[in-house]
């Protein structure tokens, strides 16, 4: 059963850490409320440091590959950093197989859930708005879990949120979060491919600031 934080300790330790909301509420949750064991949750797992480093810009980085099931599936992935020394570290080479290895085996759609079709988001909001009114629930019930359903999703088909293939108990972004903490630099996903044999519907993602930048 989950602990009952309240969203004071959430914002003291959003402001402490700068770490993102929901990060924080799961730590303090963790944490049994306490915030110093919050915050060294949140160490542990990069998000601390992460958070701090996010808005620098990541214009190095090095493009990998993964090749799985006897050449069945291959995976081409760019993930950026600051400079190009962490580029060529082993943690970063570490990283850069790691995600290249969960996206051929989980097969997400999207980086992030912000680079979502607006599209993709308005048929699953319907989808869930459909089955929520079919138990004959009122529309304020109906809109929550709609918007909870929408959460599920988002781990369903964006790299960052869903759980690492190898820790389950970690998402890939507390993942590179914690080589972020570790390697002192922002670490950011540009984009990736993933094919595979006799499919047609192979997924090409790349993030929207990448898009923008192309126009």
């Amino acid at each position: 059963m989950s602990v009952k934080i309240d969203a004071k300790l959430v914002k003291e330790l959003r402001e402490k850490s700068g770490a993102p909301m929901g990060d924080c509420l799961k730590a303090l949750q963790e944490a049994n409320g306490d915030i110093e064991g919050a915050f060294v949750v949140l160490r542990k797992r990069g998000m601390a440091s992460a958070q701090k480093k996010a808005a620098r810009s990541t214009n190095e980085g090095a493009v990998g590959t993964y090749i799985h099931a006897g050449g069945k599936i291959g995976v081409l992935l760019e993930v950026n950093c600051e400079s190009d020394f962490v580029a060529r570290t082993d943690d970063f080479q570490e990283l850069l197989k790691d995600v290249s290895m969960h996206i051929a085996a989980s097969d997400p759609k999207f980086v992030r859930p912000e680079d979502v079709t607006p599209e993709d988001l308005e048929r699953e909001r319907e989808i869930y708005k459909a089955q929520a009114l079919a138990t004959g629930k009122p529309a304020a019930v109906v809109e929550k879990i709609a918007e909870g359903k929408m959460a599920k999703f988002y781990e369903e088909v964006c790299l960052l949120e869903q759980p690492f293939i190898k820790d389950q108990s970690i998402a890939v972004k507390e993942l590179i979060a914690q080589k972020v903490g570790k390697l002192g630099e922002n670490i950011t996903v540009r984009r990736f491919a993933r094919f595979k044999v006799g499919d047609p519907n192979w997924t090409v993602a790349t993030t929207k600031q990448v898009e923008a930048a192309a126009e």
